[in-house]
């Protein structure tokens, strides 16, 4: 993989997108019945598994931890789309549209990826995935908390923020994941 962050970036929401889009295959657009609270959830067991996995050193079902970096991704991506349209009570979209809501987010949370990767410098290259699973459970009992108190905060961001940051922190450590296994393969 190229050291450039923009083309690392593209390189893993094609992979994530690559996924959905075969998802959206087998089960058609299913989630939609899900609540942003049952997709936080579902996120936040994703992430509970990883640092399980990184804790214990091993793990039982034969997954690693790229797998459950790509489905945070995707079901970040799905509970902003449910923020904009709601939870339906079928699957309501059709593929198309659902990967064209899925690409408009995507390419949302990207872009603030940029404007903070400018910011701060690249910062996150000199992260441990561990730490950057750490920020993920706390983003997601941000989540949580917002959640419980039906959506408002007094001075914090609000649930779209806090989903579009897990995006981004998943996809850096998805480009780690990836440049390692790489220098190893090399």
């Amino acid at each position: 993989m190229d050291k450039d962050t923009s083309k690392q970036f593209a390189e893993i929401i094609n992979y994530c997108l690559d996924i959905f889009e075969k998802k959206q295959k087998d089960y058609s657009t299913a989630w939609r019945i899900l609540r942003t609270s049952s997709l936080t959830d579902q996120i936040y067991i994703k992430a509970n598994r990883i640092r399980s996995i990184q804790i214990n050193g091993m793990s039982k079902v034969d997954e690693g931890i790229i797998p459950e970096f790509v489905g945070i991704v995707n079901y970040s991506v799905m509970a902003l789309i449910q923020l904009e349209k709601g939870y339906a009570e079928e699957a309501d979209l059709n593929a198309q549209e659902a990967v064209d809501l899925y690409k408009k987010h995507i390419f949302a949370a990207r872009d603030l990826m940029f404007d903070k990767n400018h910011d701060y410098g690249e910062a996150w290259r000199n992260m441990r995935i561990s730490s950057l699973t750490d920020i993920i459970l706390m983003k997601l009992l941000r989540i949580k908390q917002i959640e419980d108190n039906k959506g408002k905060t007094i001075v914090s961001e609000g649930l779209a923020a806090n989903y579009d940051d897990i995006i981004n922190y998943s996809v850096f450590a998805l480009i780690k994941l990836l440049i390692e296994k790489e220098n190893v393969n090399a």
